[in-house]
């Protein structure tokens, strides 16, 4: 069941699943993305391995708070303490937390700014954002005339399909980004906003900073972030373990969630 949360005075729809007893693991999905993107069953497979999952919306996605179209006012270092804000209203001391693309920017935050707060770190198919990395493959079709509904579900769909490297399932992206559209508060404002939020860092340090356990996982056939990005998450912390993902793009398709598990909830 999705519930309501006051954080950092706005609200934060999120949903769990399994034993609130059990470790706590906190996943974070990348720009634009609503907690759809983490599929519910995939969120019941971690459960079942004996995890307390957390997938939520953050601010401009879903049914969390909304803010103007392409005047956001917040930045990355507020997503992360939103991040915190919900542990502290789910009354979680300490979680595991999974980030994926851009929220690995996030993930940075929490691991250096809040690191009492992180059992581990994961970062799906992120980067460092080092100068010299290989530039996307990827070809995305025009922006669409966000007015209109039909235009924009068709956009998206062929983003997910552009970033999936071959695996693709049309029936459930579409699905996907209905759903999304539907139950957004301004879903302008979920494709525009966090491109629009400022960029910064922890306060003080890095991913060298890091002294959590810290996995990466990248698809070898990421062409959004090619898999270097992730060897240099990985060569950036020490002790990093990195897991390649053969043939994966860069959204965590359905036949990679059994090896996600294994890893995540092991």
């Amino acid at each position: 069941m999705e519930n309501f949360y006051s954080v950092n005075g706005i609200e934060i729809c999120a949903e769990t699943y399994g034993d609130p007893a059990d470790p706590a693991l906190l996943l974070i999905h990348g720009a634009t993305a609503s907690m759809l993107w983490w599929d519910s069953r995939l969120c019941t497979e971690l459960a079942a391995r004996g995890r307390f999952v957390i997938r939520y919306d953050q601010r401009d996605t879903g049914r969390s708070t909304s803010f103007p179209v392409g005047e956001p006012g917040y930045a990355m270092s507020t997503l992360a303490a939103d991040a915190v804000g919900l542990l502290d209203a789910l009354g979680i001391e300490r979680a595991d937390v999974v980030a994926q693309s851009m929220s690995g920017g996030i993930a940075l935050i929490l691991g250096v700014d809040y690191a009492p707060r992180v059992a581990s770190l994961t970062f799906v198919s992120a980067s460092t954002g080092d100068e010299g990395l290989p530039p996307p493959s990827i070809t995305y079709a025009d922006a669409p005339d966000l007015g209109d509904p039909v235009a924009v579900e068709e956009y998206v769909v062929r983003s997910i399909e552009a970033e999936a490297a071959g695996h693709f399932d049309e029936a459930a992206a579409r699905d996907l980004v209905r759903r999304d559209m539907a139950r957004a508060r301004n879903y302008e404002a979920s494709l525009t906003n966090h491109f629009a939020m400022t960029f910064d860092g922890p306060r003080n340090g890095g991913f060298g900073d890091l002294t959590m356990p810290v996995l990466v996982m990248h698809g070898d056939a990421d062409p959004l972030l090619p898999l270097p990005h992730g060897e240099a998450v990985r060569d950036a912390v020490p002790g990093a373990r990195l897991v390649v993902l053969e043939g994966m793009g860069h959204g965590l398709s359905a036949p990679y969630w059994k090896t996600f598990v294994d890893e995540v909830a092991s």
